[in-house]
């Protein structure tokens, strides 16, 4: 895949999105998951953290990261937010050039425009028994994005780090068996499970975090329940 170079230097970077750089330089997996991947097995794969500005030179105040909704009724993880990502095809050239494809298929992102200037530890989701590796990007030169297959994608959003980081949007949910973690609620979307959890560790570990209530616990809303429980019957 070409027309796109890794960043080495954080001090290429522009100056908000360096703490985010040299936080995942050295980080553990155990800091970002309790999940942690097999040694052996599990389905190779990796996702896109693509952070940009509204608009070039916005700086702080329009630092946004792309995330998608997945469509609705497909077999794993249907309705939730993402990154933009899947499962590491044999053509890639590694979970690098896995990420940036699945982005482009999935959001037409140009990645003319995208820098590569990290990866993350592998993390592992039990439920589909994916090893998602993190990729870091910074759209350097954004490019309009919406959805390419609504068999995969039903929505496509750039998120403002700022509503992210809002501690009137940020609350724990519970899922069915038992486990709590953080989510958020931006752009009229739930974001919870893994992608969730990933950003909640990444924003503190950057040192952007705000403080916010950890004790209000909410149930997932009805109809992810029922999306779950589908799932769960085809296993």
């Amino acid at each position: 895949m070409t027309g796109v170079a890794a960043i080495v230097d954080p001090a290429a970077l522009p100056a908000w999105l360096r703490p985010l750089a040299e936080a995942a330089v050295g980080v553990r997996p155990e800091q970002l998951s309790q999940f942690l991947p097999p040694e052996d097995g599990g389905r190779k794969s990796a996702v896109l953290m693509l952070f940009g500005e509204a608009r070039p030179g916005s700086g702080w105040a329009g630092a946004e990261v792309l995330l998608i909704e997945r469509a609705h009724d497909m077999r794993s993880h249907a309705g939730q937010v993402a990154f933009p990502g899947g499962v590491v095809d044999p053509g890639d050239d590694g979970v690098v050039e896995a990420a940036l494809r699945e982005a482009v298929e999935e959001t037409g992102l140009d990645l003319a425009g995208v820098e590569v200037f990290g990866t993350l530890p592998a993390l592992f989701l039990p439920v589909s028994d994916f090893v998602v590796t993190p990729v870091l990007g910074w759209w350097r030169d954004p490019s309009p994005v919406a959805v390419v297959d609504p068999a995969e994608v039903a929505s496509v959003h750039r998120v403002p780090l700022a509503d992210l980081l809002d501690p009137a949007n940020r609350f724990r949910v519970r899922h069915p068996a038992g486990y709590v973690g953080p989510a958020f609620g931006v752009a009229g979307l739930l974001v919870w499970g893994f992608t969730a959890g990933l950003l909640d560790r990444m924003l503190r570990l950057a040192g952007w975090e705000r403080e916010w209530d950890r004790d209000p616990v909410r149930d997932l809303p009805q109809n992810m329940l029922g999306v779950l429980e589908r799932e769960e019957g085809r296993r």
